[in-house]
């Protein structure tokens, strides 16, 4: 705390009259001390006046009032001096270091002179309290942390006599010169450091000492950006107390033989395997003892589990010596050995592992898991937190108390990549922290073949972990003890503050990058200092021997121990001829697969009863008790839910939490994360609802559905998609029970994470043997938001999918469907119906095994009045569907068919307006593909057969080099050749190749949807545009009727409120007023045709005769209003019989939207007006 001119830092508490003396006396030892300035003007002072220093003077004072003689004489005199009132002081001059009376012509005023005080006994004081700031500040910077000698600081020698100190002037700043004054001075320890131990005056010479070997030895510590006193005086503890670093005669043993395994690990193989890629450690060694001391304290502390992530560098070493893989499995590894189970493998420094071992320091055991990790080095961060933040949830443990994660990075990779600022900005977020991780960095100044002033602009490689005010310990890697002192303090505060801290191990790399290069083509100077340095194992042995710790006859037979136990695992790797890929796996399932049939596919639909027992609870607002606030708006949300349940049909929201009410039922961990989740970026979802008198109050209903349900959590991320996903990704590799959805904001941002799909999502199990259900929500479609609001880049994903395109399969298998999910490496769908998205979920781990599903989300058909699905779609005797086939006309009357069109997506409800606009519901036949991959052969096949003589057609919203035509058409022409319809062939119908996936001009979007869709069903005739004109007209007649009903509704209701006659405009009684009649704004009565929807009366996206204004637009759909549930019975206007709904053969038509509604789509059973009502029953499909 600095003190302010004229105030006291912490005030006295005295019941006796003295309290006023000594506050008035501290008032004014203040005023004057923060007055001051610096006798050199052209240097710029530390601040020293700091509530240290007051209550010294406090202190000194209270000695003062007990006995005067206790105190030094010039306290003495000054604490007897005249007093001051405040107002006086403040009208002394500060700007002489003396005090003066007032310039003459002031007015004959005059100032009291300054009290009587050794002022520079003071000073003194002060300016050494500013230099051991100064060292606890930038020490760091004069520490010789360079084994090769490289960078350091010059340092500089107060006398001859002295030995060289090493803070220079970047250190001490102002102070520097006052280093060479009376060094045998003696001065009094301020509370803010603990060089002193048990001693509380030291002179100056000691004082200077003990801080450099605190600071300015071989460990530098960054920690004053923490703002937490308590902290930093722990840190302190562990640094400056003399004695902190003390190691027995066992302990420095045990820091040998680590050692010495650690080299020897690298040394054997570099002799065995000598032009093999090992990226071995070699010059930072030490990292093995680090490694252990980190477990050893960990597990005394109460971890139970520890996940590393790490590159390549050293990741053999840590398989054999932290994780104790026997060596044989690992040199085996160097021979040609074929793998006898699935999976293409991956090199052996790519690998991961899973172990249960027993730690004899401890003496507990102790699981520690390796993450595999592809040669994209930090990559593996946000997996490893995931999996980490997983195990917690699991265990529960909500402090991090039993799991760890420990982060090894590269110096280079550690500044350089993004997804390292990413994973450690999740620190302290409540849903993604792992309180605290411990980072590793192995440092060898040299990044590849580039030195650190071209890779980075900070002076630490580490900086980055400034922005969580994590302490940062840099290390010299040639001296172990100071190394595992480290390393011992970083596991110590994990585990007290459970915080995040750094340890920078400064060493150097003996080798190239790999030991095949030449690394002395780009840093000679540094490879000739480095071939003349002794190996850190043998120096620090040598100081053992000259200790009397050791002799090296012990050191000797230490190394030829280890030689020899590498040499037999040698002899037995030679006899291995096979392996598993499976013995590598990181993340088993104990037990999950052990009697299971992996082609069984678990149904997926629930009872009524469940779903209207989630569908109230998800409509419904918080309990009264809860004395919740609700928006207006969320209650007009949660009456539209509410008339949907009894109406007994829901939208994409509603199917949504259907899925999650079942499965949170069943007892699946549900866990939905992204940025804006809670609340969906189209503000479709609502899950949790916020409380809008009382800050940080919420509800989430699906959290309340059962007593005895499983979690399920819903979490806003941070503006990151990279580490988010790949936090996701770790998270669903714990558990199979657990099913982890990641949303993107828009599918567009998606590609920012393509490093975790394409590495870890896409092809994890195929390298690792290591499955995940993780899904991935992006919303996609093609609406005129511009290039980046359109696609989640369909056509990549697809391009990254591994099922044979010329290699039709052998649809008489009773278990091909489950056979093919298994057999390929991801799902990918681009779902349109509620009940399908609600089955889709369930199957995710319904399945006997684990695969990822990316489903490409839709944006304007979350409110889309056709994009609903009938309770009856989501019971126990439906399932998912993997095409959604033609209903309606064409499906009647199939050899009068003239085209089949295979769509996915959102452009379906394009194509079913456009083609009930142009009347050709009975010759074009519409196939909805719901599943892209696996490809649903079998379904295709039928459907081919069904409509022999017709033209087939490939239509996609996206442009012909992008979406899924280049994934489809080669499998759509094998099966043609299974039909052997040769004269028949799939063309395409969509957007003309692109660089860019969409255009951001509104009038290029209308007129490629134009385009699209005049090459399939061409140009509206006259009959076609006065049969729309019609419709617009029935329709706006129908929504003028609906809403003058409402209001007259409301006024009635609002008349029975007052306790007024209904029926007269008065009290009961009163004669009723004359009702205005009101002339209809149409010719067309809205009982002379069919009234379809509002939002399905405007026209398509640029049609002349239609409404110009476009579809289907995002930015629109958050402007109006939530579409209102289906009408009843006597609202609706008649329909065809033989009119199936696109998702349904007897559905409720949809009632119609306000006005303003820019919803285009219509109900595609709608045809031109009708002379004969339906003889059907809407309702009996219920």
């Amino acid at each position: 705390m600095y003190l302010k001119p004229g105030r006291l830092g912490p005030s006295i508490v005295m019941k006796s009259l003295t309290t006023i003396d000594i506050t008035r006396r501290s008032l004014q030892i203040t005023k004057a001390l923060s007055a001051r300035k610096d006798r050199s003007s052209n240097l710029k002072v530390d601040s020293f006046a700091n509530g240290s220093n007051a209550s010294y003077i406090e202190r000194l004072y209270r000695k003062w009032a007990k006995d005067p003689n206790s105190v030094d004489e010039s306290w003495h005199n000054y604490f007897t001096g005249k007093r001051r009132t405040i107002k006086q002081d403040r009208q002394l001059k500060t700007k002489h270091r003396k005090w003066e009376p007032a310039a003459a012509g002031t007015g004959g005023s005059t100032t009291t002179p300054a009290p009587a005080a050794d002022w520079k006994y003071i000073d003194d004081h002060l300016v050494v309290q500013a230099i051991i700031r100064a060292y606890q500040t930038r020490g760091h910077l004069a520490a010789d942390l360079d084994p090769l000698g490289i960078v350091g600081p010059t340092g500089h020698t107060p006398s001859t006599e002295d030995k060289k100190l090493q803070a220079t002037k970047a250190v001490l700043r102002q102070h520097y010169a006052y280093a060479f004054n009376d060094l045998n001075a003696l001065f009094k320890l301020p509370t803010t450091t603990l060089i002193g131990g048990d001693e509380q005056f030291l002179p100056l010479r000691e004082i200077l000492d003990r801080l450099e070997r605190a600071y300015c030895g071989h460990i530098g510590v960054e920690y004053m950006m923490i703002t937490s006193i308590l902290k930093s005086t722990w840190i302190r503890q562990h640094f400056e107390v003399p004695g902190a670093i003390n190691f027995s005669a066992e302990e420095k043993k045990l820091i040998l033989e680590r050692l010495t395994r650690s080299s020897g690990f690298e040394n054997f193989l570099a002799k065995k395997y000598s032009s093999e890629k090992r990226f071995g450690l070699e010059g930072c060694d030490i990292m093995i003892p680090i490694m252990k001391e980190i477990i050893d304290q960990s597990s005394k502390l109460g971890v139970e589990s520890v996940h590393i992530g790490m590159a390549h560098r050293g990741r053999l070493n840590v398989l054999a010596n932290v994780c104790r893989k026997p060596l044989e499995e690992i040199l085996s590894q160097f021979n040609s050995i074929k793998a006898t189970d699935g999976g293409s493998g991956d090199v052996k420094y790519h690998l991961g592992l899973f172990t249960k071992r027993y730690n004899r320091q401890s003496k507990k055991n102790v699981r520690i898991t390796v993450v595999a990790n592809p040669s994209h080095l930090e990559f593996v961060n946000p997996v490893v937190l995931g999996k980490a933040r997983a195990e917690m949830f699991m265990r529960g443990d909500y402090q991090g108390n039993k799991v760890l994660p420990v982060l090894i990075h590269g110096d280079a990779s550690f500044c350089g990549q993004g997804v390292v600022y990413e994973s450690i900005h999740l620190t302290d977020l409540p849903a993604y922290t792992t309180y605290g991780t411990i980072h590793v960095v192995v440092n060898n100044q040299v990044g590849f073949t580039t030195d650190p002033r071209f890779s980075r602009s900070s002076r630490y490689c580490t900086d980055v972990a400034r922005v969580v005010n994590a302490p940062i310990f840099h290390v010299n890697a040639d001296d172990p003890e100071a190394c595992v002192h480290c390393a011992r303090v970083a596991a110590k505060w994990r585990a007290k503050y459970h915080r995040d801290v750094v340890i920078d191990i400064v060493g150097y790399r003996r080798n190239g990058h790999n030991e095949a290069d030449e690394p002395a083509f780009t840093q000679p100077l540094m490879y000739q200092r480095i071939r003349k340095l002794k190996p850190c194992t043998v120096k620090y042995a040598e100081k053992l021997v000259h200790d009397g710790v050791i002799k090296m006859e012990e050191y000797t037979e230490m190394t030829a121990k280890y030689e020899k136990i590498c040499n037999e695992a040698f002899e037995k790797s030679q006899k291995i001829k096979t392996f598993k890929n499976s013995h590598w796996i990181d993340s088993p399932w104990s037990g999950y697969f052990q009697g299971r049939n992996r082609l069984k596919l678990c149904p997926t639909g629930v009872n009524l009863k469940v779903l209207m027992h989630i569908g109230n609870k998800f409509a419904s607002p918080p309990p009264t008790e809860n004395k919740f606030t609700l928006h207006k708006g969320i209650m007009r949300i949660l009456g539209i839910r509410k008339k949907m349940v009894e109406d007994k049909i829901a939208d994409w929201s509603l199917g949504e939490a259907f899925a999650i009410g079942t499965l949170v039922k069943d007892g699946i961990h549900v866990r939905i994360s992204g940025q804006d989740v809670e609340r969906g970026t189209f503000s479709h979802r609502h899950h949790v609802l916020h409380d809008q008198t009382k800050d940080k109050v919420r509800y989430n209903s699906l959290q309340h559905l059962y007593p005895d349900q499983a979690p399920y959590d819903v979490c806003n991320s941070s503006l990151s998609e990279c580490a988010v996903m790949g936090f996701d990704l770790g998270y669903s590799m714990a558990n199979p029970n657990t099913l982890v959805i990641w949303e993107a904001q828009f599918g567009d941002f998606a590609n920012t994470a393509q490093a975790i799909i394409d590495q870890f999502v896409a092809s994890g199990e195929t390298k690792w043997v290591r499955q995940s259900g993780l899904v991935l929500f992006l919303p996609h479609s093609m609406e005129g938001m511009g290039p980046e609001h359109s696609s989640g880049r369909l056509e990549r994903f697809l391009q990254l999918s591994n099922d044979d395109p010329d290699c039709f399969p052998v649809m008489c298998d009773s278990d091909y469907v489950a056979r093919q999910l298994l057999n390929c490496n991801w799902i990918v769908t681009n779902l349109t119906t509620p009940a399908n998205l609600f089955h889709a979920l369930r199957r995710q781990v319904g399945m006997s095994f684990r695969k990822p599903m990316i489903n490409f989300s839709p944006k304007s058909l979350l409110r889309h009045p056709l994009a609903r699905s009938p309770f009856r779609d989501f019971n126990e005797c439906s399932s998912f569907q993997r095409i959604i086939p033609d209903k309606g006309k064409a499906s009647h009357n199939p050899e009068c068919v003239e085209q089949l069109i295979l769509c996915s997506g959102k452009v379906y409800y394009d194509l079913v307006k456009e083609r009930d606009d142009h009347d050709q519901e009975a010759t074009t036949a519409i196939v909805r593909v719901e599943q892209i991959c696996p490809f649903p052969y079998d379904l295709i096949y039928k459907q081919l057969e069904l409509y022999p003589k017709a033209d087939l057609f490939w239509v996609q919203e996206e442009h012909k080099n992008q979406g899924a035509w280049t994934y489809v058409q080669p499998r759509l022409d094998t099966v043609l050749i299974e039909l052997k319809a040769n004269d028949r062939c799939f063309l395409y119908r969509g957007r003309p190749p692109n660089s860019a996936s969409s255009t951001g001009n509104k009038v290029q979007h209308l007129t490629e949807y134009n385009d699209l869709i005049t090459s399939i069903f061409g140009e509206l005739t006259e009959e076609n545009k006065c049969r729309m004109e019609e419709k617009k007209k029935a329709a706006k007649s129908k929504a003028l009727k609906e809403s003058e009903a409402k209001l007259a509704k409301e006024k009635m209701a609002k008349m029975k409120e007052e306790g007024k006659d209904p029926k007269g405009a008065g009290p009961a009684g009163s004669a009723p007023p004359a009702k205005p009649q009101r002339k209809p704004t149409d010719s067309t009565s809205p009982s002379e045709g069919p009234s379809p929807a509002a939002p399905a009366a405007s026209a398509s996206p640029g049609r002349k005769s239609a409404s110009s204004a476009p579809t289907n637009q995002p930015n629109q759909a958050r402007k109006q209003n939530v579409p209102q549930a289906p009408a009843k019975q006597e609202n609706q206007t008649p329909k065809r019989a033989d009119t199936p709904n696109p998702n349904s053969s007897k559905q409720e038509n949809t009632p119609a939207r306000k006005q303003h509604s820019p919803t285009p789509a219509t109900d595609p059973n709608r045809t031109k007006t009708e002379e004969k009502p339906s003889s059907e029953d809407p309702n009996d499909f219920w």
